[in-house]
């Protein structure tokens, strides 16, 4: 009988959010359409995987036909496209100044010279790394293509002390190396950044709504009547009016999944139900915290959406996916275990990218588990913020 009216004052609280939500469309549009929109709209942005065509120049002061190789190559490269060949230095300075191209090429007059006579000639290349990807991947084809001019003026000095082509190649390359980059071996920058930044945006808006809609009860001054509905329990409360929200977040988890390691066909090599398991443990861990940080401040709607914002924002640079924990601050690597996009990201490297079995990444899956225990260490604070406080705006 007991548990049969707890089922009912749930059901009852369940009825009621979905009457203020039907009251609300906005937050359907949160739980809804933006996270789907935020899905489409990021693979949809980096569809081709990595930027390509990015402009580039040359200032080729040697003009002779070693250093028109070095055009040739350029032209072949898929992230650069050669826009442009300048006269002079200052020609190209000003034409990543204004925007044209992102970096260029420079090769001084006489290195083909220098180089036959083994005086190792410089040449150099300069990218604009305000732009940051842009610049990285025109520094990694620029450096391609000075290596392939190495070579071509080396294998032109060997031909000239009368080496043939298949003792010149013994000399310019002794050693084979070979590159297999794993886990992500296309270097599909959108399979990088959408398995982490979508995540986190879902849970930056499940803390938000949860912060809201909660606070929502003492701003309208009806947290009592939703207290009573609970027979004055704190958890049936919490859990019935977080219940409709729940369920739509584990729905678009479970598309998100779908869309992402079905349709898109992003590596997963733990299987998608495995992936599906810890979309729902992270939704349930971050309703937890969320209801955490309102009970922190309780009566203080304002104060517990700005440090969910705050928290929702900070786990994307302290996740550890831009930016290694280990090279961070000790303090900081330490603080990145407070936020629950970190504990994710771990579980997604471990299980979708390297499949390794569940039990390898026990730490995160406790992690997720406490935070979804959160709630009980302000249990106290909810119950008296429903019988005596009011809404401070």
């Amino acid at each position: 009988m007991r548990h049969r009216g707890i089922i009912e004052r749930l059901t009852a609280i369940f009825r009621r959010e979905l009457g203020i939500f039907s009251r609300r469309p906005i937050f359907l549009f949160c739980m809804i359409v933006m996270p789907v929109v935020c899905v489409v709209f990021f693979t949809s942005l980096m569809r081709a995987g990595l930027p390509t065509g990015l402009p580039m120049g040359l200032v080729d002061e040697d003009r002779t036909h070693i250093t028109r190789i070095l055009a040739r190559t350029m032209e072949a490269f898929e992230a650069s496209d050669f826009a442009d060949q300048y006269d002079s230095f200052s020609e190209a300075r000003k034409a990543v100044q204004r925007g044209e191209i992102y970096g260029f090429f420079y090769i001084p007059k006489g290195t083909t010279e220098k180089a036959m006579a083994s005086k190792q000639p410089c040449v150099s290349f300069y990218t604009n790394e305000a732009y940051f990807v842009p610049g990285t991947l025109l520094m990694k084809d620029m450096m391609t293509a000075s290596e392939i001019l190495s070579l071509a003026l080396t294998r032109e000095t060997l031909y000239a002390k009368g080496y043939d082509e298949r003792a010149a190649m013994a000399v310019i390359r002794p050693i084979v190396v070979e590159a297999h980059p794993l886990n992500n071996p296309t270097l599909d920058y959108s399979v990088y950044l959408s398995n982490i930044v979508l995540p986190g945006i879902l849970i930056l808006l499940i803390m938000l709504s949860t912060t809201y809609t909660i606070g929502l009860e003492w701003k309208q001054r009806t947290q009592r009547k939703w207290f009573r509905m609970a027979d004055y329990s704190v958890t049936t409360a919490l859990v019935g009016k977080l219940l409709p929200q729940t369920v739509l977040y584990v729905l678009m988890i479970l598309f998100y999944d779908v869309y992402l390691y079905r349709f898109m066909g992003f590596p997963c090599n733990c299987g998608i139900a495995a992936m599906m398991g810890i979309g729902i443990l992270t939704v349930l861990a971050s309703q937890a915290f969320g209801v955490f940080l309102f009970g922190v401040f309780s009566g203080q709607m304002r104060l517990a959406m700005c440090l969910s914002s705050l928290w929702g924002i900070l786990s994307f640079s302290l996740a550890g996916f831009t930016y290694p924990t280990t090279a961070m601050a000790p303090v900081l690597g330490r603080l990145a275990a407070l936020f629950p996009l970190r504990h994710y990201y771990l579980l997604y490297v471990d299980q979708a990218l390297n499949g390794y079995p569940i039990a390898c990444a026990w730490p995160s899956v406790v992690a997720l588990l406490l935070f979804i225990m959160l709630p009980l260490a302000v249990n106290g604070r909810y119950r008296a913020a429903f019988l005596k406080y009011h809404y401070k705006p």
